[in-house]
């Protein structure tokens, strides 16, 4: 759950020295009705955050689309009243909270709809990264998870992914050993090894690990990592990175990845939503 703290932040970083423009036009006590409408096919999301930020300002919110819909133009998101300066105080941090967390949840939808109609009737996950903004993580999974998706690693205290930079510091043929080492220090967490070709792969599932996380190939040189690996004994899964949109995804799924790993939906540009505010 997003803190009322995190929402506080966002609305002094709007009006710091509160809303000049209504307190001077002194119609701040007056009562309105504000209303977010899709301008554009989306899948929103935000709504209830959208909603208590609202609240935190001094009007009343009602969500009229649950995250995660699918909303056509013109559908109704969300709904308010109150006195115009709490409507006019929280309209435009709503507004962006909403179009950024939609931006991020259909671009989200539309890789898994990729991945979903690659894989043939395989469940394959798609899983944001970290790389989202400093400061912007928990809101923009919000938007993720919305869309069908879900987080790569929520930070480095929740999984374990050993790459080439940790074995760097335990010599030459460390692999096994420090696999053996991850599962007694943190027993029950699957181990993941980043690769970045098909002999790194066939270490990694000698060494034993449970996810061979391979990074930046082209999907034929994928598709031929995974056939060779699933020829050797043991079961494991497979995570495509690096590069992961709407564009690919059905062909790394195809290409036999569990997990497309992507930092895609970030950069998704904030959906269009329309306000209106009137008197009441």
């Amino acid at each position: 759950m997003i803190s009322d703290a995190t929402l506080d932040r966002l609305i002094a970083e709007d009006a710091p020295h509160g809303d000049l423009t209504t307190d001077a036009l002194g119609i701040g006590s007056l009562p309105g009705r504000m209303v977010y409408a899709a301008r554009e096919p989306l899948v929103v999301a935000g709504v209830g955050e959208a909603a208590r930020l609202l609240g935190r300002v001094g009007a009343t919110a009602h969500g009229r689309a649950a995250s995660g819909s699918l909303l056509r133009r013109g559908e109704i998101v969300l709904e308010a009243e109150g006195p115009a300066a709490a409507l006019h105080l929280g309209w435009k941090v709503a507004l962006h909270l909403l179009e950024q967390l939609s931006g991020i949840a259909t671009r989200t939808r539309r890789i898994v709809e990729a991945a979903q109609a690659g894989g043939t009737g395989r469940h394959v996950v798609v899983a944001a990264t970290r790389k989202c903004f400093p400061g912007t993580r928990d809101l923009a999974l919000r938007g993720v998870r919305a869309g069908g998706g879900t987080a790569h690693r929520l930070g480095l205290s929740d999984s374990l992914l050993l790459f080439a930079n940790h074995l760097a510091f335990l010599g030459p043929g460390a692999l096994p050993a420090a696999i053996d080492r991850l599962r007694e220090r943190e027993p029950g967490r699957r181990v993941v090894v980043e690769v970045v070709s098909l002999e790194e792969a066939l270490a990694a599932v000698r060494a034993g690990t449970d996810v061979v996380q391979v990074d930046k190939l082209p999907v034929d040189a994928f598709a031929k990592l995974v056939a060779a690996c699933r020829t050797m004994p043991g079961s494991r899964q497979y995570a495509a990175t690096g590069g992961i949109d709407e564009s690919n995804a059905a062909d790394y799924a195809a290409a036999g990845a569990d997990v497309l790993v992507t930092s895609a939906p970030f950069s998704a540009r904030p959906a269009e939503i329309q306000v209106e505010i009137r008197p009441r």
